[in-house]
This record gives C-alpha cells, sequence and structure tokens, in this order.
C-alpha cells in the first residue's frame, strides 16, 4: 500500500493510472476504521483496478465543536487493517491540504428537501460541510466507482445530489452496500468505540426496533409502530432524536404504505453521549 498526504503527489500518480485506463475505486473515511469499511475495500478490489482509501476527520461538517474532539482517531491501527486488506492507496492529508482557503469559508449546495429532514434538521449545516469535504475528495481522487455504506442512508442520497451538483454524474458511479453489523445487531459504526460494554449491549436496541417496524409496518399503523420504537429506546436508556419511516429513494416521510412504494424506517439516538444512526430497508 502506497500512502500520500500531498495532493500534488497523490494526483500524479492516479493520473498514471488513469492513462493505462485503470478505474479506481473510493472509499472516503474519517478513520477508526471498522469491518464495515473493511467490506468497502474488498467489494471495490473485487471491482476496480486500483483502490484508494481516504482518511481525514473533516472539521467542516461537525455541528458540535465537542463532538470533534472526542472523534476516535487511531492512525496506526488504520494503516494496519488497511495493508491487510489489500487496499492500494491510503490517502491521509492534513486540514491545511483539503482546505488551503480554510474550512470555515461559506458554501452553500442547493441540497433541498434532503437537507431538511432527519439528519438535515438535527444536525444543521453538517451537509453541507459533508459535500465541502467529498467535493473536494473526488475533484482530487476523480475515482469511477465511490463506494459508500447504507448505515449512512441519507448522506449516501445528499453525495448522489452532490455529485449531479458538480457535474460528475456520468464519471462518478455510487455503490451502496449493506450495512455491517455487530453479533447484536449494533450497525459497526466508528462512534462504538466510544460505548462501554454495557452501553455496547443496549444501543442493540435499535436495530431491534428497526426490525420490529419491518415485520409489523404492513399490518399496523406506522404511527403506533413509531411509539412502539420510541419506547422501547426510551427503555433502554436511550434519548431520541427521530424515528420515521420514508420512501426508500428520495427519503419523503411517509405515515401510510400505498402497498409499492420501497420504504426505509430510520433512526437517531443518544446512548448517553454518543450518538448514533442506523436504518433498515422494509420492502
Amino acid at each position: 500500500m502506497i500512502l500520500f498526504k500531498k495532493v500534488t503527489d497523490l494526483r500524479n500518480y492516479l493520473d498514471l493510472q488513469q492513462k493505462q485506463s485503470r478505474n479506481i475505486g473510493f472509499i472516503p473515511t474519517m478513520g477508526a476504521l471498522h469491518e464495515g469499511h473493511i467490506s468497502l475495500i474488498s467489494i471495490s478490489k473485487a471491482e476496480c483496478p486500483i483502490t484508494v482509501c481516504s482518511i481525514f476527520v473533516n472539521p467542516a461538517q461537525f455541528n458540535d465543536p465537542k463532538d470533534f474532539q472526542k472523534y476516535p482517531i487511531n492512525i496506526e491501527k488504520d494503516i494496519y487493517l488497511l495493508e491487510s486488506s489489500g487496499c492500494d492507496v491510503l490517502f491521509l492529508p492534513s486540514v491545511e491540504e483539503i482546505y488551503p482557503d480554510g474550512f470555515d469559508k461559506k458554501t452553500n449546495y442547493n441540497l433541498g428537501y434532503l437537507e431538511t429532514i432527519l439528519e438535515g434538521k438535527f444536525r444543521p449545516g453538517h451537509f453541507q460541510g459533508v459535500c465541502k469535504v467529498m467535493q473536494r475528495l473526488l475533484e482530487i481522487v476523480k475515482p469511477s466507482r465511490l463506494y459508500l455504506g447504507q448505515k449512512d442512508y441519507q448522506q449516501s442520497l445528499i453525495i448522489e445530489r452532490l455529485i449531479e451538483l458538480i457535474g460528475m454524474k456520468i464519471s462518478v458511479e455510487v455503490m451502496i452496500s449493506p450495512t455491517q453489523r455487530e453479533k447484536n445487531g449494533l450497525a459497526m459504526s466508528s462512534r462504538n468505540l466510544r460505548l462501554n460494554d454495557d452501553e455496547r449491549n443496549k444501543a442493540s436496541a435499535i436495530f431491534t426496533s428497526l426490525t420490529m417496524i419491518k415485520q409489523k409496518f404492513q399490518y399496523e399503523s406506522m404511527t403506533d409502530l413509531k411509539k412502539k420504537a420510541y419506547l422501547m429506546l426510551e427503555e433502554s436508556g436511550f434519548k431520541i432524536d427521530y424515528v420515521e419511516i420514508a420512501t426508500a429513494k428520495d427519503l419523503v416521510l411517509v405515515n401510510k404504505w400505498d402497498g409499492k412504494q420501497k420504504l426505509v424506517a430510520l433512526i437517531a439516538a443518544y446512548m448517553n453521549e454518543v450518538r448514533l444512526i442506523d436504518n433498515l430497508i422494509l420492502n
């Protein structure tokens, strides 16, 4: 695996690969890697001659500075995991390398409805920061395929919207892979490192709640199911931001199913100071 810290060095290397018609698969991360990330590396390696992973904790997407300060960092372990997985290139830039003009400069991506609901509602400005770093990374790496995990469902839709906005829809194919889970159903996440054993066990209530909705949404009121899920989470010690059901295509919130729409259930909740998100396709 080759490690690059400078944009110019990475670009020189990738220009050579692309001149040889070698397609690039790209997995952007903020580090604290887990099996979910590694599964994306494996898929990319099976489909692309060159696999690039980036590790960059993006300050522009944290609406809570404390959350940014507490984000887990373990570069040595991450490098070991990437080398073991057969990743070809690691891009490990500094903040100055990604944002030479500073990251606090205001940007305005027209994200429409998607920015007003769920994560957009509870984390104002978050998706603008995500778009800022993703545009920069996409323009640096110029991948053929971008590999994302379903756990960040809304973010994946936001990134697809960004690719349309910046005119890269033809050149970049977005590949969304199923959420990888721990044995108790908890969605794998870098934030799980901040949970103790007791919290990790209790956090399985998110997946239990989503599964309950999936099993019953065709037969019971969606409003009642969301209330039941809410109570299940509260009983496990969660402070809940939202429990919602939406159309899978564009996250329009729904309270009734027409028997045809593909739906997704989504949850965001705090286990003490750790905010966890998850989702499940219902049909």
